[in-house]
């Protein structure tokens, strides 16, 4: 796992938690700032996602 998969990960960990505590405080911007934060890391996910697959490609040969 590299350091955007992780930092990716996290993210869409707080953005979860910021959109349904949003949610449950009926504070919609808060619900949309986390929902945000959620797709953002979803992103940086994919990216370092895309990386580790190369990375592995480039070793296997």
């Amino acid at each position: 796992m590299n350091k955007d998969q992780v930092k990716g990960r996290v993210e869409q960990v707080k953005g979860k938690v910021k959109e349904t505590t949003g949610d449950l405080i009926d504070d919609e911007s808060m619900e949309v700032e986390g929902k945000v934060q959620k797709n953002v890391g979803k992103g940086r996910a994919a990216v370092g996602d895309v990386k580790e697959d190369i990375k592995k490609k480039i070793d296997k040969n």
